[in-house]
């Protein structure tokens, strides 16, 4: 298993926020990988495409590794407690993205 800070520089390689889902770290590896493969680059720029790729899939395997070691609770409490606090972050989030209204003084 990978430390903090090996998962840490993986997560900003592939440009993933501090909190994401599986589906949007797969998303961000498919953009990537689509971005630097060396079948899509230009002849000077492939040797840089060919070193950035390994580095992608590195970063990938390091993230999912993490993810895949992830113990997940499905006792009742803990299904109620996270789904508690993915509504109130939602909410949260809102307020300070500007739903709650104007917040300037």
């Amino acid at each position: 298993m990978a430390d903090f800070k090996e998962i840490n520089e993986a997560r900003k390689l592939l440009g993933l926020d501090e909190e994401v889902t599986l589906p949007e770290i797969k998303e961000a590896y498919r953009k990537l990988a689509l971005k630097y493969h060396p079948d899509r680059c230009k002849d000077e720029k492939k040797k840089d495409c060919e070193e950035m790729i390994k580095r992608i899939n590195c970063a990938y395997e390091v993230v999912m590794g993490y993810c895949a070691g992830y113990r997940y609770s499905f006792r009742e409490e803990d299904v109620k407690d996270a789904t508690i606090n993915k509504e109130f972050y939602k909410h949260l989030k809102r307020f300070y993205d500007g739903w709650g209204g104007d917040l300037d003084p």
